[in-house]
């Protein structure tokens, strides 16, 4: 999935919902335990909401108690991008969508093997895919 999606403001305002735009266009996050797909327990694929770009598959998903979903990395090939995020006085590393530049939250290191990593992911951001989850390459 190589090509790049921009779009105008006015035209993302018109796509997404209120919420959505607010988390992937303007950077927010939403309240804890109120999204979608946080305790979404069945076998799927989740999706850019912006884009459909594939993002995560259900085999990497895990509780992490915080109340959005968590993967512990993304879906071989994904266009997960990843930059340093210093707003807010923390020192953070922000998740973006790579195809369409969609916030999409942060990544941590405080998650399980095999990667340590915590892929926290606001639910206005994704779709969910219902259906064969793509393995994650954990040796990638």
């Amino acid at each position: 999935m190589a090509d790049t999606i921009t779009k105008t403001d006015a035209e993302w305002r018109e796509q997404l919902t209120r919420e959505q735009y607010k988390v992937t266009r303007k950077g927010g996050t939403e309240r804890a335990f109120s999204g979608a797909h946080w305790d979404e327990k069945r076998t799927g694929r989740y999706l850019c909401v912006c884009c459909d770009a594939e993002l995560f598959g259900s085999d990497t998903k895990f509780k992490s108690g915080t109340g959005w979903p968590s993967f512990f990395q993304p879906i071989d090939g994904a266009p997960v991008a990843e930059k340093s995020d210093n707003k807010f006085f923390m020192r953070r590393t922000e998740v973006l969508c790579g195809r369409c530049d969609a916030h999409l939250g942060h990544v941590f290191k405080d998650g399980p093997a095999p990667t340590g990593l915590r892929y926290c992911i606001n639910s206005a951001a994704l779709t969910f895919e219902e259906g064969a989850a793509e393995a994650a390459d954990a040796n990638a």
